[in-house]
Order: structure tokens, then C-alpha cells, then sequence
């Protein structure tokens, strides 16, 4: 990696790290000089705009949430296995609150009603993060640990409704059963999707 690109790199972690603090609204060139101990002209010559930092940031976040969650699931064997690590990787980000990852949901909040490239840029990574994990649950139908029936992309939809439950009941309530909860709900899950099991 060049200077330059390690430079760059350095930047956006610390842009992932302080957006997760502010918000994407609250992510500026000068905050990030800041928080960087560089110009602001130094970091201009290398984003040229709010908007375009705001992308490479929500980019980088999306990286580490890949290379931490999505990567080591697919790494599982296929069917159930696969489907609870990703659970467990996605667990372990929120309870250690990985900036990445938590990044996702405060920003989902900060920009459902805000027009332009960074919000369709998110809503991209939440379709494709519906896709990854309707993707891994289709392996358990073709390996006969769910029904022929299930629906892929709803277990997305209902796992997705778990984990917002978890982050907010672990961070802003701070309740003490959250993962317990999550956990609960999330075998639930599994439970209605599983063959039967005929006697």
C-alpha cells in the first residue's frame, strides 16, 4: 500500500469511528481534521466534498462490517450453521458496539428523510446485507435444515428486526437481557423455519 493509501486509510477508520459519535450529518471535513490532526486542506485534496467523504466513510464501514460479520458466516458450513454465525458475528458487533456496524443503524435513522446519493448509497448496503442473509438461509433449505417453503428474503427481514431490537435495547435502553432476548427470539426463528420432525 502507497503512503498515499494508507493515509486515506487512516482517514476513513477514523471517519467510520467519529460518524458513529456524530452522525453522518455531524461528519465534516474539519471534524475529521480534528480528529486526524490534519489540515483541512490536506483532507480536502484527498474528498473534495462533505458528501463524497460521507460516501467513502458509509464505504469503509461497510468493509469492516463484510470483513467482520459477513466473510467468517460464509466461512461456516452451509445450512443452519451458517445462519447462526452470521447471528453471532452480528451479536458480537453489537455488543462490543463496532463502529461499523453501529454506524448502519444510526445512520438508517439519521437519513430515512434525506434525499441524495449517501441515502440511496446506504440503502443499497441494507438491501445487500437482506441479500447476503437470505442468501445463506436458501443454503439451509437446500440442505434440508429448513422447509421447502420458507421464505428466504422474510427470515432477512425477521432477523433483521431482531438485531434493531438488540442494538436498541443493548444501547440506548441499556437492558441488561437484550442479548438474552435476541437469543430468544432468534431460535424462535429457527424453530418455525425447521422441517418438522415426523414421528
Amino acid at each position: 500500500m502507497t503512503k498515499g493509501a494508507e493515509t486515506r486509510q487512516v482517514i476513513l477508520r477514523q471517519g467510520v469511528e467519529t460518524a458513529y459519535r456524530v452522525g453522518l450529518g455531524g461528519l465534516t471535513i474539519g471534524h475529521l481534521a480534528a480528529a486526524t490532526g490534519m489540515s483541512k486542506s490536506g483532507l480536502f485534496a484527498h474528498f473534495r466534498s462533505k458528501e463524497l467523504l460521507q460516501l467513502e466513510v458509509l464505504r469503509e464501514a461497510r468493509t469492516e462490517f463484510i470483513d467482520s460479520v459477513i466473510r467468517p458466516a460464509l466461512l461456516a458450513p452451509r445450512g443452519e450453521p451458517r445462519v447462526r454465525e452470521l447471528f453471532e458475528r452480528w451479536v458480537e458487533c453489537g455488543r462490543t458496539r463496532m463502529p461499523g456496524g453501529c454506524l448502519f443503524v444510526k445512520a438508517a435513522a439519521e437519513l430515512d428523510e434525506q434525499d441524495g446519493p449517501v441515502r440511496d448509497q446506504l440503502v443499497r448496503d441494507h438491501l445487500d446485507l437482506y441479500d447476503s442473509c437470505a442468501r445463506m438461509f436458501a443454503t439451509g433449505i437446500a440442505e434440508g435444515h429448513f422447509r421447502d417453503d420458507a421464505d428466504p428474503l422474510q427470515f432477512a427481514a425477521d432477523l433483521d428486526g431482531i438485531m434493531l431490537g438488540f442494538y436498541h435495547a443493548h444501547r440506548l435502553l441499556e437492558d441488561e437481557r437484550s442479548e438474552a432476548r435476541a437469543r430468544y427470539a432468534f431460535e424462535r426463528l429457527l424453530d418455525a423455519a425447521r422441517v418438522p420432525v415426523t414421528t
